[in-house]
């Protein structure tokens, strides 16, 4: 790829592998809510609840992968390859540690948390069993959103593609095996769905390690042999990774306030909901795949100099992206009940859930933009900025809920207008401070 240039092919041909990786491993929630849509009602309410608790934890990882994944963009630009291969290392030795800390903090304290927070003692029963049998696959997990985050930051992609392939054809197996009972194992149901999504995460792991041995330059990218930790370097790495941290975990934190609203609503409005979360993710993940791109473009792109055309770059990711989700929006729209038998055999949460459908693949439209400029900010390395952008549209997003949902308690399709509320917020905060300039001579 030309220094200083990029036009839509170069921005197609990063984006499109992250794309597809994120469509395959959209596929694993998109199967687990499929299995449990065919067990039972209780069943497809409790994992709602479940995935989006364990997905609280996994993103405080997954928020210090993406700060990493922007100073290896910024490295991989200034031509300092073998430092990418330093802040991979002791990211994965930090990654290691945070793994088994949240495990044991959440088998301690999620079942008091969950009989809290739950009304349902069917619902609280089946979500603590998902979440147990879950979290030790966070491990894994965390091992392989470094991984993934050395492969944005460096642009080499396709890779993505591969290891997406790989562990959905393994979820997907290891659900049918062990929820519904085949190959002479027992039915399990949700906990089923939860081993066999943490194998999954294994053979993730399995696939890069393999991957990276036999593919990868890795005396380039200082790689080839494990690094010493260095507790200095994990200092400087910091300043940014802490705030992308703490910036995803507080966001799907709300999220999940949003979810136990909404199982005050009544388990019918859960199950709805978690059809439409798990729908939502389709069009989520092509977008992100573009703002992910749109992230480390711009962080190699003001690695290499060029600090002048970003907004440029933005402007043609936003136009793609737009051009993409449009036309999935269109057919959500179109087709509410067809998405909805993707995910349930029940009648009546098929019906119930057309309306909300369509509120929901319409806040896409605001989505795109906030996105794409939420994540250009993070690529400058202003993630302390893009942390309180964050915070005003997530209160925003939470005082709405609260008095919408929590004390009106509305029909379901209502509740989820709290997405236009919390796309509004971010775009109008991202678009204010890209056109600030302020981001601009950002060093990490």
């Amino acid at each position: 790829m030309a220094t200083g240039t990029y036009s839509y092919k170069n921005i197609w041909r990063v984006a499109y592998p992250i794309l597809i990786s994120l469509v395959m491993e959209q596929m694993i929630g998109l199967t687990d809510t499929a299995f449990m849509g065919r067990v039972g009602e209780v069943e497809l309410g409790a994992s709602a609840i479940a995935i989006v608790f364990y997905t609280v934890l996994f993103m405080i990882g997954f928020g210090f992968s993406v700060g990493a994944q922007i100073i290896i963009g910024r490295r991989n630009g200034e031509g300092n390859l073998r430092d990418t291969g330093k802040v991979f290392w002791n990211g994965l030795y930090f990654l290691l540690g945070l793994s088994g800390v949240l495990i044991v903090l959440s088998e301690l304290f999620s079942p008091w948390l969950m009989k809290y927070l739950v009304s349902s003692e069917a619902i609280y029963l089946a979500a603590l069993s998902y979440v147990r049998w879950r979290l030790p696959g966070m491990v894994f997990a965390f091992i392989t959103a470094m991984y993934r985050a050395f492969y944005v930051g460096t642009t080499q992609t396709k890779t993505l593609t591969l290891n997406s392939i790989v562990m959905v054809v393994s979820n997907i197996l290891f659900n049918w095996v062990l929820i519904f009972g085949h190959l002479g194992f027992p039915a399990m149901g949700i906990t089923g769905a939860a081993i066999g999504s943490s194998l999954a995460e294994f053979v993730s792991m399995i696939f890069f390690i393999i991957y990276t041995r036999v593919s990868c330059d890795r005396q380039k990218y200082g790689l080839d042999k494990p690094a010493k930790f260095e507790l200095a370097e994990l200092g400087k790495m910091m300043p940014t990774c802490i705030w992308t941290m703490i910036q995803y975990t507080i966001s799907l934190s709300t999220w999940l306030i949003f979810f136990l609203y909404i199982e005050h609503v009544g388990e019918r409005a859960l199950a709805v909901s978690n059809i439409a979360r798990s729908s939502s993710g389709i069009i989520w993940v092509v977008l992100q795949a573009f703002s992910s791109t749109c992230s480390t473009l711009v962080s190699n792109m003001i690695g290499e100099g060029h600090q002048d055309k970003v907004m440029s770059l933005v402007r043609r990711i936003m136009k793609l992206s737009y051009g993409v989700v449009c036309l999935m929006i269109l057919i959500f729209c179109l087709f509410p009940q067809g998405v909805a038998r993707i995910y349930t055999n029940i009648p009546e949460v098929i019906t119930a859930s057309v309306p909300t459908m369509f509120i929901m693949s319409t806040s896409y439209l605001l989505h795109v933009g906030a996105q794409v400029f939420f994540l250009a900010i993070s690529g400058t390395g202003s993630t302390k900025i893009a942390f309180r952008l964050e915070i005003t549209s997530l209160v925003v997003y939470v005082a709405y809920c609260s008095i919408v949902i929590g004390i009106l308690k509305p029909d379901v399709a209502v509740c989820w207008t709290a997405e236009y509320v919390y796309g509004a917020a971010l775009l109008a905060c991202s678009w204010w401070y890209l056109r600030s300039g302020r981001w601009k001579n950002r060093q990490i």
